[in-house]
């Protein structure tokens, strides 16, 4: 993995790397004895060689000029000099897989036509033998094969890294959406009362202006924990701070019993509680503050209830009203609608369901979500119900 970043960060320092390992591979000849019978090996055979080799620094830039390049100092290797030979046409085969890795069709083309060309003449100045072609036209093709597969590895992890980035940005738009959506709904609700409250009952206005400045801090505070985690530069706190879980469902239910205009706000829950994985509890916190968004922004409720229920190997969130019920759908292109469809993003990420829909007796709205947990709890416990 460091030798592919390192790669990617410097493709030249990687390529120079190649060519003296490549030079490396095509010394060992030349220092290995020869036979008695053959002539010594020279140093302008040496010279030749490396300047077969030389051209593969540019291998990335010219991928086809350096392909002839070598073809051209091969053969005047083959014809000039007695040099020893190569078990492998190394140059050759670096060359091969880098035009297939890299190169686009049209030169991947001229590329497997001149080879067509070089290696039987090559094969014919050298052995004339059948054996030494199709080992030669084997070689080739397996670099070639190499180069097409690693960059249909390099495609598809590109693919990959725009559905990553496309989660994640629809990650963020979610979270965005559910804090805002929720610190806005209960503000506005408070600051509609406050005149109201002026004017009848002053002890009221104060704490619905505190409730307005209590809900807006506490909004920054998630905003500024969840967009730190985006900048590698973030010095005030930790940005990898976990996002809100079932810790803190008690303060955002308290919230919005304090802002919600009167809302009754009824909490429970069913089975034995068990801690969960900071993403289920994060998950369970933004659906649930979601459904009371929405009952607070639409519902006109007098009482909405939260009730999670440990099932065996699931969690059941319900949050039900006994406002209005569900209100028509608006035109595309308007802003609403989105909490929903992320409330049901939610749960499919944790391979769970999401269903809305009337509530008891076709009265007021629900939301139940139903999440899949990893072990069961050991004894079911009786039903808990809190205020």
């Amino acid at each position: 993995m460091r030798a592919q970043a390192l790669g990617t960060a410097h493709p030249r320092l990687l390529d120079l790397g190649i060519a003296l390992l490549v030079q490396a591979a095509m010394t060992m000849p030349f220092v290995v004895p020869r036979p008695p019978e053959l002539e010594p090996a020279t140093w302008p055979a040496y010279g030749l060689t490396t300047l077969t080799v030389v051209p593969l620094v540019w291998r990335r830039r010219a991928p086809l000029a350096v392909l002839l390049a070598i073809t051209a100092t091969s053969a005047l290797y083959r014809l000039a000099v007695d040099g020893p030979g190569q078990p492998l046409p190394y140059t050759g085969l670096v060359i091969i897989y880098t035009i297939a890795a890299l190169s686009p069709p049209a030169k991947r083309l001229a590329a497997v036509l001149l080879l067509l060309v070089s290696v039987p003449t090559a094969v014919w100045l050298n052995s004339r033998t059948a054996r030494e072609l199709t080992f030669s036209l084997f070689v080739f093709a397996a670099a070639y094969v190499f180069g097409r597969l690693t960059d249909a590895r390099r495609r598809a992890n590109l693919v990959e890294a725009e559905r990553a980035a496309a989660r994640e940005r629809a990650r963020i738009a979610r979270e965005m959406h559910d804090i805002l959506s929720h610190a806005v709904s209960l503000m506005m609700v408070q600051a509609e009362a406050g005149p109201v409250a002026v004017r009848v009952a002053p002890e009221r206005a104060e704490a619905a202006f505190e409730a307005i400045s209590e809900t807006g801090r506490d909004a920054m505070a998630q905003l500024r924990r969840m967009l730190g985690v985006l900048r590698e530069d973030e010095l005030d706190g930790d940005p990898r701070r976990p996002q809100p879980g079932l810790s803190e469902l008690p303060g955002l239910l308290d919230r919005v019993r304090a802002a919600g205009g009167g809302l009754d706000v009824v909490y429970g829950t069913a089975g034995t509680v068990r801690p969960l994985p900071d993403p289920t509890g994060a998950t369970v916190f933004r659906i649930v503050q979601e459904a009371l968004t929405n009952t607070v922004k639409h519902a006109d409720a007098r009482t909405v209830s939260v009730r999670l229920a440990y099932e065996g190997r699931h969690l059941s969130v319900e949050v039900v009203d006994d406002g209005r019920g569900p209100q028509p759908v608006p035109a595309p292109g308007h802003g609403h609608g989105h909490g929903l469809v992320g409330v049901r993003e939610r749960a499919a990420a944790h391979g769970g369901t999401a269903v809305t829909g009337p509530g008891p007796d076709g009265h007021g709205f629900a939301v139940r979500v139903r999440i899949p947990l990893a072990d069961p709890p050991p004894v079911p416990s009786t039903a808990e119900v809190t205020r």
